[in-house]
């Protein structure tokens, strides 16, 4: 049994719980929790931030580089697209 599928089955018997269910229920509980949530997605983003940052100092391509690169051939594989069409329609249709 691996690690995650024990923690999920422990989850479920503690989430069973009474006392735990009325807990869960605490507004201040909630509040906690959407806290460390928020949290969490904060301390991603700086990390994230940080990352981008050491990968362009040292010269490497970053994940919005590359998200970048790939619109950018989207956008050229459309225009070509368009253009052998134009092509096409301008030579009567006529493939060779």
């Amino acid at each position: 049994m691996d690690i995650k599928t024990f923690l999920k089955g422990r989850a479920a018997e503690i989430m069973q719980d009474p006392k735990v269910a009325k807990l869960i229920q605490d507004e201040r509980v909630m509040k906690v929790a959407m806290q460390a949530y928020q949290l969490r997605g904060k301390v991603q983003d700086q990390i994230d931030e940080n990352v981008e940052k050491v990968a362009k100092s040292l010269g490497l391509v970053t994940k919005n580089d590359v998200r970048e690169l790939k619109r950018t051939i989207k956008k050229l594989e459309t225009e070509l697209k368009k253009t052998q069409g134009a092509v096409e329609r301008a030579s009567g249709g006529d493939k060779r």
